[in-house]
């Protein structure tokens, strides 16, 4: 596979997912559609921990006043805007924003002072996240087209970047975090929710796209991941383990755990 297969897959996925919500507000996971009957990738709805929607990722409380079409296309395995810690008047930027659920959180807790940036490559998401955007009526948060291996952002100009179960999605995670250390600002940090693994995926689980466009296939093993933010630059790395998730595809032998963690780091 080549990295832009990879992110057609990925780009077609979500786009149908964006698509698929236009006229009823169905809540969808980020392992899957509304009608695809994936297992939640942060365990199954008896734990509370549903990716079907927002509920069992984020406290309620933080969700009031966000729209349906907004909390519904929450396609994440965690709550990165809480584990971020934002301060008023921070510039924050959200990696893979689709529907625009975080950024609108993180809107808040900046404030007027503060600004959100929100970047994606599935055009069907952005014309959702603005839509909801002016329905809203926020004025300080943006979104822009483009890939998070390529960041149309400028130097050494966020103070906090997040994400929420993409980054697991890209093919090329070192130019992911390579990017994210070039936009950061001094003394900025990353707080991160992904889809992690403990070993390593077969080439064949490796090449079947439509998991790894399910946030599946595309995960790599922990301590890889970490390794990357490292060679990348970033320091004081913690990983906080959430919720396994063994059963988002069917089990095969020499298959790795696969979990959900938080994961925060800071350029120096």
């Amino acid at each position: 596979m080549t990295d832009e297969t990879i992110h057609e897959a990925v780009r077609h996925h979500y786009g149908a997912i964006a698509r698929s919500t236009e006229d009823t507000a169905q809540a969808v996971s980020c392992c899957g559609s509304p009608t695809a009957g994936s297992t939640p990738c942060c365990g199954s709805s008896a734990e509370g921990a549903s990716c079907g929607s927002s509920s069992g990722l984020y406290d309620m409380t933080i969700l009031e006043g966000l729209p349906l079409d907004v909390t519904a296309l929450s396609l994440g395995c965690g709550d990165p805007v809480t584990i971020a810690t934002l301060q008023p008047g921070e510039t924050v930027l959200d990696l893979g924003s689709g529907g625009g659920i975080d950024c609108f959180l993180a809107a808040r807790r900046v404030g007027e002072t503060g600004h959100v940036i929100g970047v994606d490559m599935t055009p069907d998401m952005l014309s959702k996240a603005r839509a909801s955007k002016d329905k809203l009526g926020v004025q300080n948060v943006e979104f822009r087209l483009g890939q998070i291996e390529a960041l149309p952002v400028a130097d050494n100009s966020v103070d906090v970047i997040m994400s929420n179960c993409v980054i697991n999605l890209s093919p090329d995670k070192a130019s992911v975090f390579r990017e994210a250390f070039r936009v950061l600002k001094p003394g900025g940090r990353v707080a991160i929710s992904d889809i992690v693994t403990e070993g390593e995926f077969s080439p064949e689980l490796r090449a079947q796209t439509d998991k790894w466009a399910e946030c599946v296939t595309g995960a790599i093993d922990v301590n890889a991941y970490t390794g990357v933010m490292r060679e990348a630059g970033f320091s004081d790395i913690l990983v906080v383990d959430k919720v396994t998730a063994d059963d988002m595809i069917t089990h095969q032998e020499g298959m790795p755990r696969i979990f959900s963690a938080r994961i925060t780091g800071s350029k120096l």
